[in-house]
């Protein structure tokens, strides 16, 4: 999942209800053995070992945590990296400027057009992909129990009664309600254009294959998203969508160096 405003996310991972701060998820892919990712045993030891080795690295975090005696410290890299990934904020967009600059210029005429075309009741896209990091709810200061979205986009019908494959049944896999099989998390938007392959299994290689599934409204599973319906759109419309999907990038953010790999 793109890490684009991840701080304002209201929960993580694509079929979890449950993992809602950044420092949770981690400990998913960091420790996971099925399946494996980063391979790192409960204890974080070859992470330690490896960091500790390196002068540079205990300097930082014995300024990070002074008052502990054990700077360095399997919490405290989970700390250092979810710290980092708040600051992954994107706003700047050709969008952003649009609507919050009041910039007319900013977008071309075939992106308005599709921005109206991503906020009709025809279309109906903004139904799930709503608020300012196109994903529905967000948590905020003041704000931190916001529920985040899960539907089920018709991706899968394998037995014409609504299943999807048995080792990715998404929220079901959680609550074990029959009505939950294949919803996952809606996810942001934001820089939507970069981060092919698409949905949450990365099935679709292309923005122009997703609007194929949602223009023939899924597959028509009994269990999908009753706002996953068949539509139209012509070969302008589809351009003009696609333009605005493209308008979401935010070409600062994703070229500052301050988030490249440090020398």
């Amino acid at each position: 999942m793109s890490l684009t405003n991840v701080a304002y996310n209201a929960a993580f991972t694509w079929g979890s209800d449950k993992v809602r701060s950044l420092e949770a998820q981690m400990r998913q892919p960091l420790f996971n053995e099925h399946p494996v990712e980063m391979g790192l045993t409960k204890d974080g030891a070859t992470a330690l070992n490896i960091l500790s080795a390196d002068a540079d690295y205990r300097s930082q975090f014995a300024a990070a945590f002074p008052a502990e005696p054990k700077p360095l410290s399997m919490e405290h890299i989970i700390k250092a990296i979810a710290s980092f990934e708040r600051t992954l904020i994107s706003g700047r967009s050709s969008f952003d400027r649009y609507v919050f600059d009041d910039d007319q210029a900013a977008l071309s005429s075939s992106a308005k057009r599709g921005m109206a075309l991503f906020y009709s009741a025809r279309i109906g896209c903004a139904q799930c992909h709503s608020g300012i990091n196109f994903t529905g709810a967000i948590v905020y200061e003041g704000h931190s129990h916001a529920r985040a979205l899960f539907a089920n986009t018709g991706l899968y019908d394998l037995d014409r009664r609504g299943a999807y494959p048995s080792s990715d049944r998404g929220l079901m896999e959680v609550t074990h309600r029959a009505a939950d099989m294949g919803k996952f998390k809606v996810p942001t938007l934001r820089n939507v254009a970069l981060t092919a392959p698409y949905m949450h299994d990365g099935s679709l290689a292309t923005l122009e294959a997703v609007l194929d599934h949602y223009v023939r409204g899924g597959h028509k599973n009994p269990l999908q998203d009753s706002r996953v319906r068949a539509f139209s759109l012509s070969q302008t419309e589809r351009t003009d969508l696609l333009e605005f999907l493209k308008s979401l990038t935010d070409h600062e953010f994703v070229e500052n160096p301050e988030f490249s790999a440090p020398n």
